[in-house]
């Protein structure tokens, strides 16, 4: 089967926006080269900045290292590197303002007899499962070692409790109950 024979690329062309070897693309699907695509901010939470020392040390290492590899490629004025600049200094805004108001909760002024922030919690769940959680900072939060984020749904379930009291944690699979077997902090 024939099939109709398309116009001539330069009819093509004064049709759309742009054509490149008798392939014709909406000016939707072209890079405009004449500037640098600007890339979004990193989002801040919109929850109090509360950090342990840890936490906060963290944060202004992390910092440190970012205004380093800033100065080091300002060095180097290869043009490749312009992008990665740019990420450099989106990384930058977002610590200067997660130090910035970083709230350092002291550790040793925390209640010892109930589950406060920067607490480390021993949790036997209904499923006979124990576990060791501490409650930290959003910056701070690591899963696999075991560092829950302030404001997740176990830290706001454990958050008051005492040794002995169950909790109810609400997870996306479902409910599970969880005993506090001990609370310590460990600065």
């Amino acid at each position: 089967m024939l099939l109709p024979r398309s116009p001539p690329a330069q009819e093509r062309a004064a049709q759309h926006d742009w054509c490149y070897n008798d392939i014709t693309m909406s000016r939707a699907f072209v890079k405009d080269s004449e500037g640098e695509e600007e890339l979004p901010e990193i989002p801040v939470s919109e929850h109090a900045n509360h950090v342990t020392p840890s936490g906060l040390a963290a944060l202004r290492n992390r910092l440190a290292a970012a205004h380093a590899a800033r100065d080091r490629l300002r060095q180097d004025t290869q043009a490749t590197e312009t992008a990665e600049l740019g990420y450099i200094e989106r990384e930058l805004r977002w610590l200067e303002a997660r130090v910035a108001t970083a709230m350092l909760v002291d550790l040793e002024h925390q209640p010892s007899d109930r589950v406060a922030f920067g607490a480390t919690v021993d949790v036997a769940a209904s499923d006979g499962t124990e576990a060791t959680w501490r409650i930290v900072g959003e910056d701070e939060a690591d899963v696999e070692h075991g560092w829950v984020s302030w404001v997740s749904p176990l830290a706001q379930a454990l958050l008051g409790a005492r040794v002995g009291e169950e909790v109810v944690w609400h997870r996306p699979i479902g409910d599970m109950r969880v005993e506090v077997l001990a609370i310590r902090y460990d600065g």
